[in-house]
Formats: C-alpha cells, sequence, structure tokens
C-alpha cells in the first residue's frame, strides 16, 4: 500500500533530510510541505494525505490545536507522527492521537517500525462498530452497514434502504445516524445520509449522486457540498483517471 504524505516544519534544512530519508521507502510519495500549522491545514485540506509529518520542536501547541480542528472538517482523519529531538512531546502527542513519536536524529529502524505498523491497518476503514442495531418497541434489529445504500429521514423518524430493497424504518433522527455511522457514510442533504461504497456517479449540473447497480438518484445541497468534494477526492484516488 502506498501513503501520500505531507511535511509541516519550519526548518527547510529538516524537511528535506525527512524526504531523503522516505525516499528509501517506496510507500511513501509526497503530497506537500508547509512551513507553518496555518499553511499544513490548508495542503492536507487539499491534498488529503494519509501521513502528516509535523515537526514538534517549533510551536507544538499550534501543531495540536491544528490536529483537533482538523476533526471539524474531516471525515477521514491522517495519521499523525511527531518528530523532536527530545521527549517533551510525547505525552501529549499520544493523548492528541498520534499514531507515532520519532527522536531526531531519524534513522531507518524507526521508520522501517512505523511503516510495518501502518501496512497492518487500514487507515480509511478504521471503525469498529460495523453493525447497526435498530430497535422497535422489543424488536432489535442488527444490520451490517456495508449492506446499506442510504438513509432517508421522514419527520422525526428514518427509513434506512438496503442494497437487497429491503427499507426499515427506524423511530430515530437522521442526525442520530450521522453521528454514528462509519466515516464512509455521509451527509448530502438535509434529508439523505448516503453510503459512499455505493456511489457510481456524481453530477454537479444537477446536483445529484447516482446509486450503484439501481441507478437510485440522491439530490445533495450547496450547504454539504463540500463533503461530496471531498468523497470526490478519495473516489478519484483510487480509480483509473480518463478525464481530458
Amino acid at each position: 500500500m502506498e501513503y501520500n504524505y505531507t511535511i509541516i516544519n519550519s526548518d527547510n534544512t529538516f524537511s528535506h533530510t525527512l524526504r531523503t530519508q522516505l525516499v528509501n521507502f517506496k510507500e511513501f510519495n509526497c503530497a506537500g510541505v508547509a512551513e507553518n500549522c496555518s499553511e499544513g491545514l490548508n495542503i492536507i485540506l487539499k491534498e488529503l494525505p494519509e501521513i502528516v509529518f509535523i515537526n514538534l520542536n517549533d510551536k507544538a501547541e499550534a501543531c495540536f490545536m491544528m490536529v483537533m480542528e482538523l476533526h471539524q472538517y474531516l471525515k477521514y482523519i491522517p495519521v499523525f507522527i511527531g518528530i523532536s529531538k527530545s521527549k517533551d512531546y510525547a505525552y501529549k502527542a499520544i493523548k492528541n492521537g498520534f499514531f507515532d513519536y520519532w527522536l531526531q536524529p531519524l534513522n531507518e529502524f524507526d521508520i522501517r517500525k512505523s511503516v510495518l505498523k501502518l501496512q497492518k491497518r487500514d487507515l480509511k476503514n478504521e471503525c469498529i462498530n460495523t453493525t447497526l442495531c435498530l430497535k422497535s418497541y422489543k424488536d432489535y434489529r442488527y444490520i451490517n452497514t456495508s449492506e446499506i445504500l442510504y438513509l432517508k429521514a421522514d419527520n422525526n423518524t428514518t427509513d434506512v434502504f438496503l442494497n437487497d430493497g429491503t427499507i426499515i424504518s427506524a423511530f430515530k433522527t437522521l442526525k442520530t445516524f450521522e453521528d454514528r455511522l462509519p466515516s464512509n457514510f455521509i451527509r448530502i442533504h438535509q434529508s439523505y445520509i448516503l453510503n459512499t461504497d455505493y456511489i457510481s456517479r456524481i453530477n454537479y449540473g444537477k446536483s445529484i449522486c447516482t446509486i450503484k447497480n439501481n441507478n437510485t438518484t440522491l439530490p445533495f445541497s450547496k450547504s454539504y457540498k463540500s463533503n461530496i468534494d471531498e468523497v470526490k477526492k478519495i473516489l478519484t484516488k483510487t480509480t483509473i483517471n480518463a478525464l481530458n
């Protein structure tokens, strides 16, 4: 598996050294270098790298704030690897969900260990909860989320549409599901949540998404267009591009 990465670091010499080290690992492809967290945030939102290397020797607190801010914009949060001359920020890096922490000077052994750990993970589908429980009075129904095409709001209830044609009504609002479903489910409209694994077409002219196999079309609204843009970018990374 290949990983696109971004470096956030104010020391150009160090950035060059890190990129030189990573050249020895075919798994890594550079998607941009930023000199500060503000620039880094922009690159991450634009390029959607799988990994972000952050030099914590300079303005570490601003870097941790940037990591927290990313959760406001992205469903797929990249893996963060902190780099420092000391262990001073190691504890806070762990508390902020950093995947690894490298000490300078960098060495091939630390990088190789991180690569092996990354290869054991699926960075975009790490959701533990893949089964959805729908309760109706004393009836409990368990559904694998991979079977769900989309969800549609109906006043204070939600209709769940499955890939076998079944429709199940749940006495919960759409917002309840939005907060609990895996990251491959996105809100595209006030009335719809879509499983992005089933998207076959995105038509910006008509503001609709088409679902695989049954050609159902769902509208997306301007207020959720950024979610569609994010999904399109992710899908583009994993498809053969024949665009002019």
